[in-house]
């Protein structure tokens, strides 16, 4: 059976499937982003507590990621994509109506377990079903609807916050999702090249460790994670900046500074097509030293300054990301979901991590904390980059088939 290639009917299809599953998801999940001034507010919370709304989803991701990915292997791609996509949606619509911060951490908690269910998956069906050649581009597109959902859930959430009420921006949230579902299910070819296997936990739990054993791939999960620790630190903690003096930005104003994550979509595709041309290495290096440069930026104390460096962060982000979740695919030549899963488990667990983090460092230091503590994270995905350079120089530690 052939795979999928670019410039097809069907790598269209697919492609659009994916770009509304990264939408659904990404939307979801970081739709309460710019809400946690008013959960600080409504229920007299400090914003370290209002960061678990975010940061308790992605914990649970995060952990849920490696178990749908191992059942994935067995019950197949596309089903559990569907079902999970679904059930995420019908609980942001319920979140809506939480009645106070407990209700709607649970709410999001659940929210985190039904998410589980599509992005490791995701890399997975799109590493084995899509042509070598085509996968940068693919892989680029598919990162490019989480782009855009991170975009679209934090400014339509704090607009219609501003206008109606945080419920209101949530459901609505919610009620997009069910459509981007649609889309999904119909629109995503079946696998082709996907073979089951019994389940034997045993077996599974093997081929899991046996990814931790190649130190190229436990880099790139470390990397995943410094990544979206850096990522979630910056902008948990930037709203309450623009809102405070001297800046005096309504909720409205700040919701819309999150349109600067649309760069990530030019990012994603555009770095799909220099690693096509210039390899992972070069253009993967290139990235974090503008993802460093932009959160340096952010410190100038003139807003357009701060928006410039958001826009080189945002940028240097969704081009690291995007390289090292399909490089992590390509690396490991069996059990691609649960490679995929374990670098997601680390991609997530930082957002956890370096979201609460920070604001620890934000309520003793201020911005310049939370920036330290950023490019701490970043200088230390440099090293990580320099490490995974050399084994693939020296042709060391690839997985091997089980």
């Amino acid at each position: 059976m052939s795979y999928i290639q670019q410039g097809t009917p069907l790598f269209r299809k697919t492609s659009m499937a994916f770009f509304a599953a990264g939408f659904n998801t990404f939307a979801i999940l970081y739709c309460v982003q710019p809400l946690m001034p008013e959960f600080t507010k409504e229920f007299s919370i400090t914003p370290t507590t209002a960061s678990m709304s975010l940061s308790v989803t992605t914990i649970v991701l995060a952990v849920s990621m490696l178990i749908f990915g191992s059942l994935s292997e067995v019950w197949g791609r596309k089903p559990i994509m569907v079902i999970s996509m679904l059930a995420a949606s019908v609980f942001c619509i319920l979140t809506a109506f939480s009645p106070n911060f407990h209700v709607l951490l649970i709410l999001r908690t659940l929210e985190g377990i039904s998410l589980a269910g599509l992005p490791s998956i995701a890399m997975a069906f799109l590493g084995e079903e899509i042509e070598p050649k085509s996968l940068g581009t693919a892989m680029g597109l598919y990162i490019c609807g989480n782009s855009i959902g991170a975009v679209f859930g934090r400014v339509f959430s704090g607009l219609l916050s501003d206008l109606v009420s945080w419920h209101a921006a949530i459901g609505g949230i919610g009620i997009i999702s069910l459509a981007a579902t649609l889309i999904f299910w119909k629109s995503l070819p079946s696998s082709q090249h996907f073979n089951a296997r019994p389940l034997q936990v045993g077996k599974l739990g093997k081929s899991l460790v046996d990814h931790l054993k190649d130190p190229g791939l436990v880099y790139l999960f470390f990397l995943g994670f410094l990544l979206l620790g850096s990522n979630v630190a910056l902008f948990n903690y930037i709203a309450y900046v623009l809102l405070d003096q001297p800046y005096s930005l309504s909720q409205t104003i700040v919701g819309w500074i999150f349109l600067i994550m649309i760069i990530g979509m030019f990012s994603s595709v555009q770095t799909g097509k220099w690693v096509d041309r210039h390899g992972k290495k070069r253009v993967l290096f290139i990235n974090l030293l503008l993802a460093l440069i932009g959160a340096v930026l952010t410190l100038d104390p003139h807003l357009s300054g701060k928006i410039l460096g958001l826009g080189l962060f945002t940028y240097g982000f969704f081009g690291s990301h995007s390289i090292a979740s399909s490089w992590v695919g390509q690396r490991a030549t069996h059990d691609k979901a649960q490679a995929s899963s374990l670098y997601l488990f680390l991609y997530y667990t930082g957002s956890s991590v370096g979201g609460t983090l920070a604001g620890f460092f934000w309520s003793d230091f201020g911005w310049g904390g939370v920036i330290s503590m950023t490019v701490g994270f970043l200088v230390m995905g440099v090293v990580l980059w320099a490490l995974v350079s050399k084994i693939v120089q020296n042709g060391k530690g690839v997985t091997e088939a089980a």
